[in-house]
């Protein structure tokens, strides 16, 4: 089954996965039967946090009901059922980014987490004072600060990779900034703010010809199309288990195997143990010894059953659907001649950002919800690309497995009465 990433002129055809349903797919998310303000919900803010099937909420009730205990602690059959569990989870994990090995599956609090891990233990690990990390341009804070925060620790220097006006990586910067003090490159694979999907498959290739590390953050992939972590010859790849229509609190780091071998815990506690005295501990091995504490163990389970929900459908299939209705929602709101998209890279994934002339972006937002339509309006934990384009702001509409296009005509129906209520 094949699919295209929808270009921003609405122009690149996507085929409509066969057999795919949103409207079934709709029906198996409890909260879009609730309506909101009197008006059937149209949820378009999947790219902040994705709804959560039944299949996915009946998994945590049950973990908690029928087969709670901690894991990994006990030999009585609870927590043996939970271990089974939460570690099947694991492979679970591993075989949607098509990871090399289950032990290469770090379980974290979300990306977020991931990256933060990245940066205080393999930094502590390979990098030194002076030495570099490269970054782009369309960054999520939290592929920012925690570099931030290592330079202030340790003195490295973080270099940013720039993007053209319509919020294309510039390939040619980027490989500028790869110099022989560059240890590590991190990247979206995804940008949250503009929808850009990078070339990310190239980025690795030359940063690896290079002998620089790389970092990808999925958040806005993994639950939208295809991911192979070992074709995109990547390091380290991070996702969060609530954009892929899982609980909150639960996100996944992979690793290759001779690097999470070779970085220390970043965290202290039970669980990532293998002897403790007063005079010394013995770490577990790779993963374990990244996973300190009682995990959230119902959140991994939980996010156990998202995956599976989500290959259920296929991830081509998904990816079919969304190219689809980003093109259609593209070609509508175009023909405001009022409103410009904030990024229009030549390939993207299911985002659209976009400013109304003489409107603030939160009174958009305000007005569309009076009409039953969620969006998000602000700066999307991505203040820089904001500043890069020239405004504080943005409405952003992101798309889901459970978006039709009746969702992006609601849209567009809430745009008219904003345009009608600012004149």
């Amino acid at each position: 089954m094949s699919y295209a990433v929808q270009a921003p002129d609405g122009n690149v055809g996507a085929p409509v996965a066969i057999g795919f349903d949103p409207a079934r797919a709709r029906d198996d998310f409890p909260i879009l039967g609730n309506p909101v303000h009197d008006r059937p919900l149209v949820y378009l803010d999947t790219a902040a946090s994705a709804q959560k099937p039944r299949a996915v909420i009946d998994a945590v009730r049950a973990c908690y009901e029928t087969e709670y205990a901690n894991v990994h602690r006990g030999v009585y059959w609870l927590s043996e059922r939970a271990t089974e569990a939460y570690e099947g989870t694991r492979e679970k994990a591993r075989a949607l980014i098509n990871g090399a090995e289950a032990r290469e599956i770090v379980f974290v609090r979300g990306a977020t987490e991931g990256i933060n891990l990245v940066a205080a233990s393999f930094g502590q690990a390979f990098l030194e004072a002076g030495d570099e990390v490269v970054i782009t341009h369309m960054e999520h804070h939290s592929n920012i600060v925690p570099w931030q925060m290592l330079r202030d620790r340790i003195g490295i220097v973080l270099k940013v990779a720039p993007i053209d006006d319509n919020g294309a990586l510039i390939l040619d910067g980027f490989v500028d900034l790869l110099g022989p003090r560059t240890r590590l490159a991190a990247f979206p694979h995804v940008a949250n703010a503009l929808g850009t999907l990078l070339p990310v498959e190239d980025m690795c290739r030359i940063a690896r010809e290079k002998g620089v590390r790389t970092l990808i953050d999925g958040c806005q992939a993994a639950p939208h199309i295809p991911v192979d972590a070992q074709a995109l010859g990547c390091d380290f790849y991070v996702f969060s288990g609530h954009k892929l229509y899982g609980p909150s609190g639960i996100g996944v780091l992979w690793g290759r195997a001779e690097l999470l071998d070779a970085m220390p815990p970043w965290q202290g506690g039970g669980d990532m143990i293998r002897a403790v005295t007063f005079e010394e501990t013995t770490y577990a091995e790779t993963p374990h010894k990244f996973e300190a504490g009682t995990p959230n163990i119902a959140g991994v389970v939980g996010l156990g059953a998202a995956i599976d929900y989500l290959t259920g459908f296929g991830l081509d299939a998904i990816a079919a659907h969304e190219a689809d209705l980003l093109g259609y929602a593209t070609r509508r709101l175009t023909q405001f001649p009022d409103l410009r998209l904030i990024g229009t890279a030549p390939t993207k994934s299911g985002v659209i950002s976009f400013v109304l002339d003489g409107v603030h972006p939160h009174d958009i937002a305000t007005i569309l919800d009076q009409q039953g339509v969620a969006v998000r309006a602000g700066h999307h934990c991505a203040q820089p690309v904001m500043e890069r384009f020239g405004v504080t702001a943005t409405v952003r509409a992101s798309l889901g497995l459970y978006n039709s296009r009746d969702d992006i005509d609601g849209l567009t129906a809430g745009l008219d009465r904003v345009r009608e209520i600012f004149g």
